[in-house]
């Protein structure tokens, strides 16, 4: 499988992982075995925003183009991704997308209580 990537300035975040001819986007499940050598299904006919183009099957190999969002401290690696080239089943690997990750809150410090032993 051949996954495209078109960059996108967004705070969405992408998680894709690859079964055979099936991806998982973010937990949404779509199965393209039914496409066979030569057929396209257009961009159309697909129920996800995450398609950025026609998913197409050539000489065998599924090519499909997704949406990869990135964060504004994106590197070149997610604004001008390469295609990758998906060779087992499993997640696949994105390009980091530079987004901000908020710093999370101080927790005070409580106090450690001992443990009462009871008679």
């Amino acid at each position: 499988m051949i996954i495209n990537l078109s960059p996108v300035r967004s705070d969405n975040h992408l998680a894709v992982a690859v079964n055979g001819n099936a991806l998982l986007i973010n937990e949404e499940l779509f199965d393209f075995s039914q496409l066979q050598d030569g057929e396209t299904l257009p961009r159309a006919a697909i129920d996800s925003p995450w398609f950025s183009g026609d998913v197409k099957r050539e000489g065998g190999v599924l090519h499909v183009t997704l949406v990869l969002p990135h964060g504004p401290e994106a590197d070149e690696a997610a604004r001008f991704p390469v295609p990758i080239t998906v060779t087992q089943d499993g997640p696949v690997d994105l390009p980091p997308s530079g987004h901000v990750v908020p710093a999370l809150p101080s927790l005070p410090q409580l106090p450690v209580e001992e443990p009462h032993e009871q008679y």
